[in-house]
């Protein structure tokens, strides 16, 4: 019997964690023959948790209290280490707490992680519920990371990581800053499912346009030396055209540096220190029964 864990970050969002559970248990009944075990990561709310009451459908139910707030990716990255280091489990699932990740898909991540044994998984996203302006913005960071990257990150958290890659991205500095740059970085061979990107359960989303542009820049500075690369190529380029055509390239060519520049300093908040030491943040476990 293969045994899960589903790793849950949450801030705040105690009302949206409650009606996932339920929706995790209604879904989780559908599929024999697994062991499931839920650890959620308090990132040191400022709201009290309430009463939270362990679904039928979960082995175990822990929750990691932080001493102080991270952040939704620091709180993936060392929940994957904690994980990797005090839990036995065959794969890793990372999932989101307020609906946008959809329990009804779990199924289908299960399946294919048993038919893949040896291969991690992503949800794919086919389909995303935020409005027309958002998703340009979202349209135009794919193109932007794949021109830079040459890679096509078409996924977020949601994923089935098996044991031995828990093990091998609990170590990568790139993980601090950004999740699915680095698995796309260091994991080969990634099976997909499509998925279809849920609403919130309570209140707007929480990704703006600020979080947004650091989200897509992080991802980025995980190839920073592609970037880099593939930036003085662009420049080589644009002076041989600029002098063919007897053109005044000069803005595009401060642009590139410009970019470039941004994309280093970003990787900058790739902290390998505060990874190996993320573990000082926690500040206690508990362990929920019933």
């Amino acid at each position: 019997m293969k045994k899960f864990i589903i790793l849950i970050p949450v801030y705040n969002d105690w009302e949206s964690l409650k009606k996932l559970f339920l929706e995790i248990d209604e879904n989780l009944k559908k599929i024999k023959n697994i062991k499931v075990d839920c650890i959620v990561i308090n990132d040191a709310s400022t709201l009290d948790k309430p009463e939270i009451k362990k679904p039928n459908s979960i082995n175990t139910l822990k929750i990691l209290n932080m001493k102080h707030n991270r952040g939704h990716a620091r709180c993936n990255a060392f929940g994957i280490r904690y994980v990797s280091s005090h839990e036995e489990f065959d794969h890793l699932i990372l999932m989101d707490g307020d609906g946008e990740d959809r329990p009804v898909e779990l199924k289908s991540l299960i399946s294919k992680s048993i038919d893949n044994q040896k291969n991690s998984v992503v949800a794919k996203r086919i389909k995303r519920s935020e409005g027309p302006f958002f998703q340009f913005l979202y349209l135009m960071h794919k193109m932007i990371t794949y021109f830079f990257t040459g890679k096509n990150i078409n996924f977020g958290n949601y994923s089935c990581l098996t044991k031995k890659d828990v093990n091998i991205l609990s170590s990568k500095s790139s993980l601090w800053s950004s999740y699915s740059g680095t698995l796309k970085k260091n994991i080969k061979n990634l099976k997909e499912i499509e998925s279809i990107r849920g609403t919130r359960y309570f209140g707007p989303s929480q990704m703006s346009l600020i979080k947004l542009i650091i989200h897509s820049f992080s991802i980025i500075a995980v190839y920073k030396k592609q970037v880099l690369l593939r930036s003085i190529i662009i420049l080589f380029i644009l002076i041989l055209l600029g002098s063919y055509l007897n053109i005044n390239l000069i803005g595009l060519q401060i642009s590139i540096v410009t970019f470039c520049s941004i994309i280093f300093l970003v990787s900058l908040r790739e902290k390998k220190k505060d990874l190996l030491n993320s573990h000082k943040n926690l500040l206690n476990v508990n362990q929920i029964t019933h």
